[in-house]
């Protein structure tokens, strides 16, 4: 592959051995896009017994960008026999795979459904989510977004009790937990109560039992969960903008540690698992909740605005234009240019029909990838100093392309400010950040990475701001700082 490092101004023989290096680094990176979504929940239960089925898929609708790989729902009566229960699941987009749901041909009043990227087990059809277990008491399916960090420990001991497993996921092994526990116990509730004591690491769940929906989120509360209501619907979400979506009231939070029990009676909370001690993701705020979510009650959008506020404070660029790539870009890029005094504009166009993230197997079809996604808006930035604002850089492919566009554009300056710290450590908790030696800020200077991209400068939201952008001390930085709030995995 031939190595281009002309668009480097002054460009020699070690900015030429450092772009090799970036390009070799790059091959090694599977065909990842950078820090990708997690997962999306969403349960319904309806009282009345009206179906729920197609309010679940447009709730699920509204969750896609969390998981794009693979989606489902598992419907049932709660009226009906207890072992009855209609999935459907497959690879593909809620749009693709589940017009049965949106058009009315899955009955039930209680169901649950799952969007997916896979972090732990392979893209397959069996991995795909909600799982459904029959058993001594009816049938059971889950939906979960998180990753545990004690999965090899409890599939051995599950293993060594008989079970069998038909996914490589670590979801199944809660649901395995949780139908061995309500054999032993009185009620659904009970038997998540207990299987949660066995979890270790991010969780956020919603479960269907043939007569009840629950709801339980991690006692950290790395994984957020949120209830609302619609007429006689309650319904659960990993994020409040699925409840607007299907036009449903915000109830609240679902608190770390919580367990909520929803049935024709209302709602009954468990919180004997509640601690003192939270670390919510703080990258929901910063990159994974949609825009007009709100994660524990902070705004998702003023956090953005927020760190974006942060970095004109600390590094201002002299520039003429302010812009963000689309789209978690943005609301960090208007807060940049409020309190720099610069004006904001958009400098790319994005390409709404590319609906999946791109999975490409060479440095030249990615590039393409990002070409398709989004274009330059060329009297834009033509002779324009531009001042650009993203969410974070992994391996720095997307920016060093998007720098590119730019100067072919016609950009004079490109200077690159990010509303994340650099990412250093890998993440167990169900957000896809690799490896630290998959990660070009763990084993390059800053200085290193700006020739990498291309960039006239570069600067990165320092760690500290973190808590003051989320609107909370209680978060997990791990990526960041290296300091996890559980015991690691085993390797």
């Amino acid at each position: 592959m031939q190595i281009e490092s002309a668009y480097i101004v002054g460009a020699g023989k070690e900015d030429a051995d450092m772009e090799e290096q970036f390009l070799w680094m790059d091959k090694r990176m599977d065909a990842r896009q950078g820090v990708r979504e997690e997962c999306g929940v969403f349960g319904a239960f309806d009282v009345e017994g009206h179906d729920v089925a197609p309010l679940v898929y447009y709730g699920l609708m509204a969750l896609q960008h969390r998981g794009q790989e693979a989606c489902g729902i598992a419907v049932s009566d709660t009226a009906g026999p207890r072992d009855a229960i209609f999935r459907k699941k497959d690879l593909g987009l809620v749009s693709e795979v589940l017009q049965d749901a949106a058009a009315g041909e899955m009955h039930g009043n209680l169901a649950v459904g799952h969007v997916r990227y896979s972090t732990t087990g392979a893209s397959t059809r069996e991995n795909a989510q909600p799982l459904v277990l029959h058993y001594l008491k009816g049938a059971l399916a889950l939906a979960h977004n998180g990753n545990l960090v004690n999965t090899n420990a409890l599939r051995d001991e599950l293993a060594y009790s008989g079970a069998i497993f038909q996914t490589t996921t670590d979801s199944e092994l809660i649901a395995y937990l949780i139908a061995r526990e309500r054999v032993r116990t009185g009620s659904i509730e009970a038997a998540a109560a207990a299987a949660a004591k066995k979890l270790k690491g991010g969780f956020s769940l919603v479960i269907k039992s043939p007569r009840k929906l629950i709801a339980m989120r991690d006692p950290l509360g790395l994984k957020p969960l949120c209830i609302g209501k619609t007429g006689s619907c309650y319904v659960a979400a990993s994020e409040s903008c699925a409840l607007d979506a299907v036009g449903a009231e915000m109830i609240r939070d679902v608190l770390p540690g919580e367990i909520l029990t929803i049935t024709a009676e209302g709602i009954h909370s468990d919180r004997t698992l509640l601690q003192k001690k939270h670390a919510k993701c703080v990258f929901e705020w910063i990159y994974f909740a949609r825009l007009d979510s709100c994660i524990d009650g902070i705004s998702v959008l003023e956090a953005r605005r927020r760190a974006g506020r942060f970095l004109a404070r600390v590094n201002k660029a002299e520039a003429d234009l302010v812009t963000g790539v689309p789209d978690s870009g943005l609301a960090a890029a208007e807060g940049y240019a409020l309190e720099s005094g610069l004006p904001f504009g958009l400098a790319f166009h994005k390409n709404s029909y590319i609906g999946r993230t791109f999975i490409r197997p060479s440095q030249e079809a990615r590039s393409s990838g990002v070409r398709m996604k989004l274009s330059v808006l060329k009297p834009a930035v033509a002779g324009k100093r531009l001042v650009l604002v993203d969410d974070s850089i992994v391996r720095g492919t997307t920016m060093k392309n998007l720098i590119r566009m730019l100067r072919t554009a016609g950009a004079k300056e490109v200077h690159v400010r990010i509303s994340a710290p650099p990412f250093l450590y890998p993440c167990y908790y169900g957000t896809d950040v690799p490896t630290e030696k998959q990660l070009i800020a763990s084993s390059h200077s800053e200085e290193e990475i700006r020739l990498m991209l291309g960039a006239d400068s570069l600067a990165y939201l320092d760690v500290k701001h973190l808590p003051e952008m989320a609107g909370t001390d209680e978060i997990c930085a791990a990526c960041f700082l290296g300091t996890y709030p559980t015991e690691l995995p085993e390797v």
